[in-house]
């Protein structure tokens, strides 16, 4: 299954922001154990680069590692070749999505409003991040309706109590932060184990959806 396939078919993309680097392959073990398999670790983390290769070369068999918060092309270009297979952004630049083509990975440009989806999607976006989804799935809906050919990824304000609600609107899967993992906590056996139950619990509400 290639990466697009990948992401279409496991729809969680779970995002590992701010974590310290000695814990991230733990994270990203007690994530797979819950049924998560698509890792996005963002450029502002520490040692970023490293982090993706590290991941990508120990765990590559098992989960599918991107980069998040990418500005730029340059920086694209740098987690790409680290072992990122997919690139995120929080907003619309055209350079890094056709860096990001030119380089064979998947581009999920970030935007909000309908002119900024369709532009990241004309461009070549993959996918299209909507960010941030704190208008809620009847966003997700109302631009389903003019615009269904566009693969939506809410992020941003998804969580277990509303998930549910932003697939049965149309999103083609959804990113999840600190609902999921919350690198500011001190990463314990016992905090791993919550991570590897809220996992299980966010793929079980996608699943329940389809």
């Amino acid at each position: 299954m290639n990466t697009l396939s990948s992401i279409l078919d496991n729809k969680i993309v779970a995002i590992i922001r701010g974590a310290n680097p000695e814990d991230v392959i733990k994270i990203a073990k007690a994530l797979h154990e819950g049924g998560v398999k698509i890792l996005e670790i963002t450029m502002n983390s520490p040692r970023a680069l490293s982090v993706i290769g590290e991941v990508s070369d120990e765990l590559g068999d098992q989960v599918l590692v991107g980069a998040g918060t990418v500005l730029d092309s340059e920086t694209a270009r740098s987690a790409i070749l680290a072992g990122a297979k997919f690139i995120l952004s929080p907003t619309v630049d055209i350079e890094t999505i056709k860096v990001t083509k030119r380089y064979g990975a998947v581009s999920i440009p970030g935007a909000f409003t309908p002119t900024e989806i369709l532009s990241a999607y004309e461009n070549g976006g993959d996918i299209i991040k909507v960010f941030p989804a704190t208008l809620g799935p009847g966003f997700i809906k109302d631009i389903r309706g003019p615009l269904p050919q566009i693969p939506l990824l809410p992020t941003g304000g998804v969580d277990l109590g509303n998930i549910q609600e932003f697939m049965k609107a149309g999103a083609v899967g959804c990113g999840i932060g600190s609902a999921l993992v919350n690198a500011k906590h001190e990463i314990t056996d016992e905090y791993l184990m919550q991570i590897t139950e809220k996992a299980s619990q966010f793929v079980s509400a996608v699943k329940t959806n389809n």
